[in-house]
């Protein structure tokens, strides 16, 4: 049922956008097509990689490290992962609910998630160029409290 509401909304925002302007509409098809193509061969690896890792490594393995007897440990661990990783939400999504059908717990999966999305390892470099250094790891570091305030957050309430 979901699908079909978002699909309408999607299908009603893009023929009222072809209505109020079609080159326009084509100018952004094209913009993400080419951004689509650049991504793809990253994503398909980094795919290819979680496929492997999940393929490899036994659900009790991931169930011990990031189930819920692992405790606060596997969601910290959790979180330093995601912090390291520069994974797209779009990869990152599936791979999350992987996880969770593999053994993890909610709360370890929301710190990988969390921490993956708001703590920035990869792009810290221009970071720091563009905004300094004390700022980037202010940011970073105050991301990746938050992102464990979120992840316990979500693990009492699911």
């Amino acid at each position: 049922m979901e699908l079909i509401v978002i699909y309408s909304i999607f299908g009603i925002a893009f023929t009222y956008s072809i209505v109020k302007d079609k080159e326009k509409t084509k100018q952004a098809l094209m913009g993400t097509k080419n951004i689509s193509m650049k991504l793809l061969p990253s994503i398909l690896i980094i795919i290819g990689l979680v496929g492997l890792l999940l393929g490899f490594v036994p659900p009790e393995t991931i169930k011990s490290l990031l189930g819920e007897e692992a405790g606060f440990a596997g969601t910290a661990t959790a979180g330093l992962l995601g912090s390291l990783f520069f994974i797209p939400n779009i990869v990152a999504v599936p791979l999350v609910g992987s996880l969770l059908r593999s053994g993890a717990s909610i709360m370890t999966a929301a710190a990988f998630l969390t921490t993956l999305t708001m703590v920035g390892t990869m792009t810290a470099p221009v970071e720091v160029k563009e905004l300094g250094k004390k700022y980037t790891l202010f940011r970073n570091l105050l991301s990746f409290i938050f992102a464990l305030v979120i992840a316990i957050i979500m693990g009492l309430i699911l």
